[in-house]
């Protein structure tokens, strides 16, 4: 989550909206749940600067599929993958002439 609701009656209206947002569209908990699961089981894999993003799942998106027609290649917005680890450091010193005259 970005960001906190500090105001303890914003939150609770906000809560009544969602919840009246799913009613009407009918929308479930269980339903719900499944989607937060089905995106994180399918991660983003391309993303462009306005924040769209797409999976890799179903045909490509118009904005990609635009970026390309027009030469850029879709690489382009892949999402680099974070190393699992972070790499090991090795501690080595490097000298400059000036460190020669302190």
């Amino acid at each position: 989550m970005k960001g906190k609701i500090v105001d303890g009656e914003a939150r609770d209206r906000l809560i009544i909206w969602i919840r009246r947002r799913m009613q009407e569209f009918g929308i479930t908990f269980e339903a719900l749940e499944a989607s937060l699961q089905e995106d994180a089981a399918h991660p983003p894999l391309y993303r462009d600067a306005r924040g769209n993003d797409w999976n890799g799942v179903g045909p490509m998106p118009d904005w990609l599929a635009a970026a390309r027609n027009a030469g850029v290649d879709p690489d382009f917005f892949r999402i680099e993958e974070k190393p699992k680890e972070p790499p090991q450091r090795t501690r080595t010193a490097v000298y400059t002439q000036a460190d020669l005259f302190e």
